[in-house]
């Protein structure tokens, strides 16, 4: 079983892609379905019929859905949302402040991510193609399950002993009962699960989905950056809407253009497949056409095939102690920063964060010094870690 995330720049066709991929997998004999995680939920235009919640068979092999969120947040966050109402009103806040206050944040996005576990899982399908939202829409989607797991984990404490001892304390603030705790570890376990199956090896990727064009490459190259920060592979770059030589003095310097472009994704994307799709004469709209379109894309490549895995963290053991590597392509030490916050290591590049937990072998050391070793495609960030005398020996 294969799940497979497009994304891109606006406008540059990633729905389109990620329908044929599933359209050109279902003629090749495999059950695929495509699932949207788009807000603007374009994929039903795509294929010319109306979808819903639950996947629907649109053509021999081939599936399709447009995830509805709603009913999925009642059942998660809703138990937890009551009780920390009662605790803001207890406290005098005004409802509608209490209200804005308790909306978990990415409910709706994170929770379309539970649906494509659930149909990952389901044992239905050989392939899932999720269409996801713009670049910068995606990579905050795919952060969100470590990000709610971390917040989760400090909104209530994990056990319930330690939170009726601190709550019993103050009298007016109403005790959590059995679903609140229930509620939050049942979501615990499910963001936890949504990335474990995202950042599977060899089962889980993201498509990259551009056109030829020196802003859009510049974005991918990006989103390769923060993708391998966040852990989630890349297999491969799909450009879209190239122009075929030949034509009139206009459209050869198009091409010019775009195969200086389309080099400059070569050399930024080394050792990933690069597949192309023509300009076509018109939209591509319902099954038959995207299959005919998948089909030109992929030739006689399996677009589910298998993705190669490369470990984008490591730890190794050193000398002096332990080294921690982590893949960040096209990251320079100009935008790359490093902190230590108790048990975990706090790694940006540019404005974007994550949150390490680390081992428990690292936790008893001390950061000793750090480097980007490489360049390009092949940078990684290396972090020196050396045992603390006063920790390290009360293991």
């Amino acid at each position: 079983m294969r799940v497979v995330l497009f994304t891109g720049k606006g406008g540059v066709g990633k729905t389109t892609v990620a329908a044929a991929t599933t359209a050109r997998a279902a003629a090749l004999g495999r059950k695929a379905l495509v699932v949207s995680t788009d807000p603007a939920h374009s994929l039903a235009d795509a294929l010319g019929t109306e979808l819903g919640d639950e996947p629907v068979e649109v053509d021999g092999g081939m599936h399709a859905a447009q995830v509805d969120t709603q009913r999925a947040f009642e059942r998660s966050w809703r138990a937890v949302q009551r009780y920390l109402l009662a605790v803001l009103d207890a406290g005098g806040l005004d409802p509608v402040d209490a209200a804005e206050l308790t909306v978990l944040p990415g409910a709706e996005e994170v929770l379309a991510l539970l649906a494509v576990r659930d149909a990952a899982r389901s044992g239905r399908f050989d392939l899932v193609c999720v269409d996801c939202a713009p670049t910068a829409e995606t990579l905050r989607l795919l952060r969100l399950p470590e990000l709610l797991r971390w917040w989760l984990d400090r909104l209530l404490p994990a056990e319930r002993r330690v939170a009726r001892a601190l709550l019993t304390r103050v009298r007016s603030v109403p005790m959590p009962d059995a679903t609140v705790f229930e509620a939050v570890q049942r979501l615990q376990g499910e963001l936890a699960d949504v990335r474990a199956l995202l950042t599977e090896p060899g089962t889980s990727s993201v498509r990259l989905v551009l056109t030829p064009e020196a802003v859009v490459v510049a974005e991918a190259r990006r989103t390769l950056t923060a993708l391998s920060l966040h852990g989630y592979q890349v297999d491969g770059v799909v450009a879209n809407r190239v122009f075929p030589a030949g034509g009139d003095a206009w459209r050869r310097r198009w091409v010019t253009a775009q195969q200086a472009q389309l080099e400059a994704v070569r050399q930024s994307f080394p050792g990933l497949p690069l597949w192309q799709a023509a300009y076509a004469g018109g939209e591509p709209v319902g099954v038959g056409a995207l299959a005919e379109f998948g089909a030109d894309v992929y030739g006689s490549a399996d677009p589910a095939g298998e993705v190669p895995h490369v470990p984008a963290l490591s730890v190794q053991r050193t000398v002096d102690g332990f080294a921690l590597s982590l893949a960040l392509p096209h990251a320079t030490h100009r935008d790359a920063t490093l902190s230590r916050s108790g048990d975990d290591l706090v790694v940006g590049v540019g404005a974007d964060r994550r949150l390490l937990t680390l081992p428990s072998a690292l936790r008893r050391c001390v950061v000793e010094g750090a480097r980007l070793d490489g360049a390009g495609p092949d940078a990684r960030l290396v972090v020196r870690f050396a045992p603390d005398p006063d920790l390290w020996m009360r293991s």
